[in-house]
């Protein structure tokens, strides 16, 4: 599963998370910058990128677990490149300290919150990427699938949840890392991993 191919679609993926990360600080709106940050997961599951947020909803139907978990590992580090890429370029250009700004703003109110509250939000948060997933997998109208992706991004933002790709990059573009940061950010993955796995471990418990 690790393959050049792998690496590519990964960091594409984190880019296109930063992407609407950027469109999401770029406007005043809360709501209307949850849509447009839309764009992001609109493009990782049109184009068929790897996302450790989207990717690992799926490890339980893996006939090979662990390596399927080292896969996600690789996602996830694929990710962290391009969303440092995004962030990190931003700060290079005009719009960079409006931006940082903001995302200070954003990394303050994670980063001072308490780790169980951090963990709960990201469970929420994966939840909702799990909906949009499907939905966009599964559901026979087109309306449907691009709906599906478009509520979960919306209310997973304005609800405050906590999605550890978007947060790779508000780190990144207020370049606010360091060890507790890396710690919270651990928290947040693996908060969206249960919140990730908890929908499909609930289907398997009613099909038997």
């Amino acid at each position: 599963m690790i393959t050049k191919e792998s690496w590519l679609k990964s960091i594409l993926a984190g880019l296109f998370i930063g992407i609407g990360g950027i469109a999401y600080l770029s406007v005043e709106n809360k709501v209307v910058g949850a849509a447009l940050f839309a764009v992001g997961l609109f493009t990782i599951c049109t184009l068929g990128y790897n996302l450790y947020t989207g990717k690992l909803c799926y490890i339980l139907d893996s006939d090979k677990k662990g390596g399927y978990l080292v896969w996600l590992i690789q996602i996830w580090v694929g990710n962290l490149i391009g969303t440092v890429i995004a962030g990190y370029g931003m700060r290079l250009t005009r719009s960079g300290a409006a931006l940082a700004e903001k995302a200070q703003t954003l990394c303050d109110t994670k980063l001072n919150d308490s780790v169980w509250s951090i963990f709960i939000l990201a469970i929420f948060c994966n939840l909702l990427i799990y909906i949009a997933v499907e939905n966009y997998k599964n559901n026979p109208h087109p309306l449907g699938k691009y709906m599906g992706i478009m509520m979960g991004v919306i209310v997973f933002i304005v609800a405050g949840f906590e999605h550890c790709v978007a947060n790779m990059f508000y780190f990144s573009v207020a370049n606010a890392w360091s060890l507790h940061t890396c710690l919270y950010l651990l928290i947040m993955t693996l908060g969206n991993l249960v919140g990730g796995v908890l929908p499909e471990l609930a289907k398997k418990y009613w099909q038997k």
